[in-house]
C-alpha cells in the first residue's frame, strides 16, 4: 500500500460553477478523493491522509502562501509519505511548481502538483486524469522530484519537471515545458521518457534517473523576496511610469529572441538601456530573462548587458523570478547570490 499526503489548496480542480460563476467550495476538494475511488480498480492499494492549509483561486495567490504552504507539508512530516499530491489552480501553477522545485530541490520522494483545467463536475475536465496520473508516477516510484502532469485537451498526458513548466498559453488551458521539452508522457500506464535524459533499471518498476550533469542541493530558508519587480516588454512600455522606492531588483521579461527596446530614437523613457542607468544610480540591480546562451546575440541584447544588466540563460521567466525571490530572501551576500542563480539546482536550465 501506497501512503500518499494530499495537500488541498483550492482553485478550479476544488470549485464549483453555480449561477455562471466558478468559485472554491471546502466540499469540491474532497471531490477528487470521491472520484478516484469511483474510477480506481484498486483503492485499497492507497492510503490517503488530507491538509488543506489553504483555500483560494490560484490567481489570488501572494508569494507568503508559499511559505504557508511549505509549513503545512513540514508539519505533515513528509519523508513519512511514499509521494506527496497538491491540488493546484491553474493560473499560477508554474510560479508553485518553480518555488517547491527549488526549496525542495533535496526531496528524496515525488512530490506532484495537479491541476484542472475545469472544475471536476465538468466532463470536460482533465483533473481526474491528472491525478490518477499522479497516483500512479508514485506507485512505480518512477523518479524523487516535483513534477506536475497534466493532459491538454485532445493531447496525450505530459509529465513536466516543475522548474521547467511555463504558464498556459493565452486564450487556453494547455500547458508546456520551456522548449516544449517535457519530462515524459504517460499513456496506458507507461511513462516515456525523453530522448535528451537516459533512464535505466526499469524491470523493477525503480527508476533511476541517468543525468549527464546531476543538480548541486541547496538547504534553503522559506524566504521568498516580495521587493522584487517584474517587467513584461511591449511596444510603447514607459519606464518613467515606475516608481522603484520599494524596490531592490528588477526582473526584465524579454522578447522571444532575448531581446527588448534598446533604442531611445522615440524617448528615453522607451528605452530599457536608460532605465537600467536609471536602476544603477538608485543602486538596483537588473536582470533579464529568458533567453538561449548563443555565440550570437542582437545588438539589443548586448547593449543591455553593457549597460549593468545580469542575463539569467536558460530558464523560464517563471523559474527565473521565484528563484530571484529565494535568492534575495536567503543571502545578503553578492556572490552567493550569483552563484545560488548560476547553479542548476532543480534541473531548471536547459
Amino acid at each position: 500500500m501506497k501512503n500518499i499526503l494530499v495537500v488541498f489548496t483550492g482553485g478550479t480542480i476544488g470549485s464549483i460553477a453555480i449561477d455562471g460563476t466558478i468559485n472554491t467550495a471546502s466540499s469540491k476538494s474532497y471531490q477528487l478523493l470521491e472520484l478516484f475511488q469511483q474510477h480506481c480498480k484498486n483503492p485499497e492499494d492507497f492510503h490517503f491522509s488530507t491538509v488543506q492549509p489553504i483555500q483560494i483561486l490560484s490567481e489570488n495567490l501572494a508569494p507568503c502562501i508559499w511559505q504557508t504552504l511549505i509549513e503545512a507539508i513540514e508539519v505533515m512530516e513528509p519523508d513519512r509519505y511514499d509521494g506527496i499530491i497538491i491540488t493546484h489552480g491553474t493560473d499560477t501553477l508554474a510560479y508553485t511548481a518553480a518555488a517547491l522545485s527549488f526549496y525542495y530541490n533535496a526531496i528524496k520522494l515525488p512530490m506532484l502538483l495537479v491541476a484542472s483545467d475545469y472544475p471536476l463536475s465538468d466532463p470536460r475536465a482533465n483533473g481526474l486524469d491528472n491525478f490518477m496520473c499522479a497516483l500512479e508516477f508514485i506507485e512505480q516510484n518512477v523518479q524523487a522530484g516535483v513534477f506536475v502532469p497534466y493532459r491538454n485537451q485532445q493531447q496525450p498526458l505530459q509529465v513536466h519537471h516543475g522548474s521547467r513548466i511555463t504558464c498556459s498559453l493565452q486564450l487556453s488551458g494547455d500547458f508546456f515545458s520551456i522548449q516544449s521539452k517535457s519530462a515524459m508522457s504517460y499513456e496506458n500506464q507507461v511513462f516515456s521518457i525523453q530522448k535528451t535524459e537516459a533512464l535505466v533499471n526499469l524491470g523493477d518498476n525503480k527508476s533511476i534517473w541517468d543525468m549527464a550533469e546531476a543538480p548541486i542541493k541547496h538547504s534553503l530558508k522559506a524566504n521568498f523576496s516580495e521587493r522584487i519587480l517584474m517587467i513584461k516588454p511591449y511596444p510603447g512600455l514607459n519606464y518613467a511610469n515606475f516608481n522603484l522606492g520599494h524596490v531592490d531588483v528588477v526582473l526584465h521579461d524579454l522578447y522571444h529572441s532575448g531581446t527588448a527596446c534598446a533604442s531611445n530614437q522615440w524617448s528615453e523613457n522607451y528605452s530599457l538601456v536608460e532605465f537600467i542607468r536609471r536602476c544603477g544610480v538608485q543602486k538596483i540591480k537588473v536582470y533579464l530573462a529568458p533567453a538561449i546562451k548563443s555565440v550570437d546575440a542582437y545588438q539589443t541584447t548586448r547593449a543591455l548587458i553593457e549597460q549593468g544588466a545580469e542575463m539569467i540563460w536558460n530558464m523560464s521567466i517563471e523559474a527565473a523570478y521565484v528563484k530571484l525571490m529565494l535568492a534575495y530572501g536567503n543571502f545578503s551576500d553578492e556572490l552567493q547570490i550569483m552563484s545560488f542563480l548560476e547553479t542548476d539546482i532543480a534541473g531548471e536550465h536547459l
